[in-house]
């Protein structure tokens, strides 16, 4: 738990200890941690993919593999893999969903956030998270064109929805598959070698 620097302990304490069940029935249920490195199965495309030893500098994806140069920076290269992958395809979606609508966003930028799959700014600055990548493609389409709707409906209305669904008509499927499977994702850890 993180709290501001003015606030007292023992408040964030005592509001702890008043939640305790509810925040023990929360932690039970989040994934395990997964760490992404040689010989495990990292999800690209909601497909598991082999993560295996590889030459070069960089992690690349071949024949269906993630293949990563043995070493401590195994997750950022992985990581640093992904997220590239993650930009291609979500130009290439929210482009196509931006001409569809015939509104132009500004920039997309790739984060890692922990509590959203993607914003759009009052600009029309859209933000998604590289981890969109892990996910089946159809899943990342709709956050795609969630995030374009917002060009024309800067709130979650009726209006908004009835953009989204005519961009993406499976919206309510993908929805759903994001709250349901969405934890898995944000469970796998690409740092370097944590010994």
């Amino acid at each position: 738990m993180s709290l501001p620097t003015w606030a007292p302990e023992a408040e964030a304490l005592a509001f702890l200890r008043a939640r305790e069940d509810w925040l023990r029935t929360h932690l039970d249920r989040a994934p395990d941690v997964q760490r992404a490195r040689i010989g495990v199965r990292v999800p690209v495309c909601g497909v598991p993919r082999d993560v295996v030893a590889g030459k070069g500098r960089a992690a690349r994806f071949l024949d269906g593999c993630i293949e990563v140069p043995e070493g401590p920076r195994e997750g950022p290269r992985i990581k640093a893999l992904l997220t590239a992958m993650a930009r291609e395809r979500l130009t290439a979606a929210t482009t196509a969903h931006s001409q569809t609508l015939g509104r132009p966003f500004s920039k997309i930028t790739l984060r890692d956030p922990r509590s959203r799959w993607g914003s759009c700014s009052s600009k029309g600055d859209l933000m998604f998270s590289w981890r969109l990548i892990m996910a089946p493609p159809e899943v990342l389409d709709y956050v795609a064109a969630h995030e374009v709707a917002h060009l024309a409906e800067m709130n979650h209305s009726d209006r908004f929805w009835a953009v989204c669904r005519r961009l993406c008509p499976a919206t309510d499927t993908q929805r759903r598959w994001i709250k349901q499977n969405g934890a898995d994702l944000l469970a796998w850890r690409f740092e370097g070698d944590p010994t």
